[in-house]
């Protein structure tokens, strides 16, 4: 015992001199290297890569994120260089199906969600777009350490919203847009661990939709480490002012989604900048050829700058850069900006501003209706449809009409537009509608032309038989109450449809018909929309055109 005692006072006295000054120069070099990397990750370095190119071979991702679409969507992710073919897609009309401008595919699942999930939906925090814009404060191409450590712990892209996903950068971005569909946020080299890595978006707001997101150009938002300069593409423009992109591919070409899914969340997402933005629009060769040309003047009025074809773009080699980008657009429901979902920067952003933006950006004259005073007739506009859901007996409706009260006009909006250029022109119908103080038809994609009605008009949609009033709300009734319009929805009767000519009265169409929903959205659309015409009891209608002519009154 006494030995171990003295060995052990011993190796203190001998060797434990050396292990002491090991560690003295441990912790020296410890601490140098401490300093080291503290000089080194306080560089102000963040970096933003925006690239985009339809197609091409991707380069290997850096990791997974929370970004990418579902299954499907993955499936259908576009790896060739060409546009690729959609001809044995399973196509589906959406519920307003109908006329030329009312034939539109419309997943079926997504149909049934949104019915299912409409208030949860409602209830659902908004993108998170704005957040990035209020913690950005006076952003520069430059940014500090702790800036950076913030930025990551942040959602760059927000994917909880049902309609759209959408990522706010902030820093240096470079839009690539050769560069095979990226968009690239470089980190300072001193973050580790940055997140998120990769973040696949496609920047249109119909997100649960796999019919319509095949058709929309798939970017990725992803971190590569400061200094890997194959990543990071010479900027051939640099822009001051912040960019918005989005898709005009999906259901663009149909006036309720060229609104419900491009014009109302552009609306909400570009107007804080009060026309200082650049709209980089993706997928224009997929939309109508006439899309950008008949909403110019939409475009325009929010927007100073000439709208960025990010095609166009990428045939010439561009790469354009910015200070800030919104990737996506800021999405609520159906034809709808809610105002409670809105953040600060946003305040008193509702349905009744966008349409004072349409008529102010359109020149439209009117923004009140003809109130009932005096001998001047309130003006009614009763739309007709060509094909399906047609109003039979629209000669009757008419005489019941002017009878009450109204002056009335009968016209199938679909082919109003049509100058002698041939090319459809919004302020021409805007213009029109307008004169309205009230509008009547059946449901379908026309009843979207109700944006250009004066504040306080009335808008009356005539409901088809089979249980379809979940749907006529969302799409219509709720957004036309939320446009300070006033709305009657009229429900039809069994004795109001050809549906009784084709069926015997007992049949589950006429007994039960919500049940029938079960069978599938191809169902529903041939059997509820494409076979029925209506047939209105004009007594029982009167009620609801002297409504109209009611609210008219001071």
């Amino acid at each position: 015992m006494g030995a171990l005692g003295r060995g052990t006072v011993a190796g203190k006295g001998g060797g434990g001199d050396r292990q002491v000054g090991r560690r003295v120069v441990f912790v020296a070099v410890g601490c140098f290297l401490f300093f080291l990397v503290c000089l080194l990750s306080s560089r102000q370095d963040v970096t933003v890569i925006l690239d985009a190119r339809v197609g091409g071979v991707r380069p290997q991702q850096l990791g997974e994120s929370h970004g990418h679409m579902n299954s499907e969507q993955r499936n259908d992710d576009m790896a060739s260089t060409e546009p690729p073919s959609f001809a044995n897609l399973f196509l589906r009309e959406a519920v307003i199906g109908g006329n030329t401008n009312d034939d539109v595919e419309r997943d079926a699942a997504s149909e049934e969600a949104q019915r299912g999930s409409n208030a949860a939906g409602a209830a659902a925090g908004s993108n998170s777009d704005e957040q990035a814009e209020s913690a950005a404060g006076d952003i520069t191409f430059t940014t500090t350490r702790a800036d950076s450590v913030a930025q990551q712990r942040q959602l760059l892209c927000d994917t909880s919203n049902s309609r759209a996903d959408v990522c706010n950068l902030a820093g240096d971005v470079r839009m690539d847009a050769n560069a095979s569909a990226f968009i690239v946020v470089v980190t300072p080299s001193g973050v580790k661990n940055a997140w998120p890595t990769t973040c696949k978006i496609r920047p249109y707001a119909r997100k649960g939709d796999v019919t319509s997101m095949s058709r929309v150009t798939e970017l990725t938002v992803r971190t590569a480490a400061a200094g890997d300069e194959p990543a990071r593409p010479r900027c051939t423009a640099t822009h001051a002012e912040p960019a918005v992109l989005f898709s005009i591919g999906g259901y663009t070409g149909n006036l309720f989604h060229d609104f419900t899914d491009v014009l109302v969340p552009l609306y909400a997402t570009a107007q804080r900048y009060a026309g200082d933005v650049r709209l980089v629009v993706a997928d224009a060769y997929r939309s109508p050829r006439w899309w950008l040309a008949k909403y110019a003047a939409l475009l325009r009025g929010l927007s100073r700058h000439p709208p960025l074809d990010l095609a166009m773009a990428a045939a010439a080699g561009e790469v354009h850069c910015f200070r800030r980008a919104v990737i996506g657009l800021t999405a609520h429901r159906e034809l709808m900006i809610e105002r409670e979902r809105s953040n600060n920067l946003d305040v008193g952003v509702g349905m009744p501003e966008f349409t004072r933006f349409i008529r102010r950006a359109l020149s439209l004259p009117r923004n009140a209706p003809t109130w009932l005073s005096g001998d001047k007739k309130p003006r009614l506009l009763i739309v007709s449809r060509s094909g399906t859901r047609l109003l039979v007996n629209t000669d009757a409706v008419v005489r019941a009409a002017e009878e009450v009260g109204f002056e009335v006009v009968v016209s199938e909006l679909s082919s109003m537009a049509a100058t002698a250029a041939g090319d459809d022109d919004v302020a021409l119908v805007g213009r029109v509608i307008n004169s309205f103080d009230a509008m009547v038809g059946v449901h379908g994609a026309d009843l979207t032309n109700m944006v250009f009605l004066p504040e306080g008009a009335t808008m009356v949609q005539i409901v088809p038989w089979g249980g379809l009033q979940w749907i006529a709300r969302l799409d219509f009734g709720d957004p036309a109450e939320a446009m300070g319009l006033r709305y009657i929805q009229y429900e039809i009767g069994v004795h109001e449809s050809t549906l009784k000519d084709k069926y015997p009265r007992g049949h589950e169409i006429f007994t039960n018909p919500t049940a029938l929903h079960k069978k599938g959205f191809k169902f529903l659309r041939n059997t509820f929309l494409k076979e029925q015409d209506i047939i209105v009891d004009v007594e029982r209608f009167r009620t609801v055109l002297l409504q109209a002519l009611e609210n008219l009154k001071q």
